[in-house]
């Protein structure tokens, strides 16, 4: 499948779960989802149609004055890159796992939760990936509010 073919699916697959839609480069859609439950949903119809194959899971903490986080799923076959985008509230930050239908989501899903504090809801092994085994509870490293400081402070 050429990569305008992929493109033109996957829109027809997802477009209706999304609040807008953007191609910021000529092999690139950006799918924003109206609902964090929509990311299974957009997985399992690109799964299902062969249109890529999770590549990563980005959190985004767009600052330290804004409500929520967003959540960034990248989907790549070929040279067609197709991203799903999910805001989460910051003050209870939840996705469901993708590893029921894309098990290798898991490492992804661990970083995402010790480094933003997403709960990823059904994640089998939420042990750290990257953290210290011993890293305070509540501390997320990639918050635009971190200080190291909090590493000093009693849990």
């Amino acid at each position: 499948m050429d990569t305008e073919t992929i493109l033109t699916t996957a829109r027809l697959l997802i477009e209706d779960l999304s609040e807008k839609v953007e191609s910021p480069e000529v092999d690139r859609l950006d799918f924003y989802l109206t609902d964090p439950k929509n990311v299974i949903v957009a997985a399992a119809g690109l799964r299902v149609k062969h249109l890529g194959y999770l590549s990563a899971i980005t959190g985004i903490d767009p600052g330290i004055d804004q409500e929520v986080l967003e959540v960034l799923f990248h989907f790549c076959t070929g040279y067609a890159t197709i991203t799903l985008r999910v805001n989460v509230p910051k003050d209870s930050p939840e996705i469901n796992t993708l590893t029921e239908i894309i098990p290798g989501a898991e490492p992804f899903e661990r970083e995402l939760s010790e480094m933003f504090g997403v709960k990823v809801i059904g994640l089998r092994n939420p042990a750290h990936l990257y953290l210290p085994d011993d890293w305070p509870d509540g501390v997320y490293p990639l918050l635009k509010d971190f200080q190291p400081e909090m590493l000093n402070e009693p849990s």
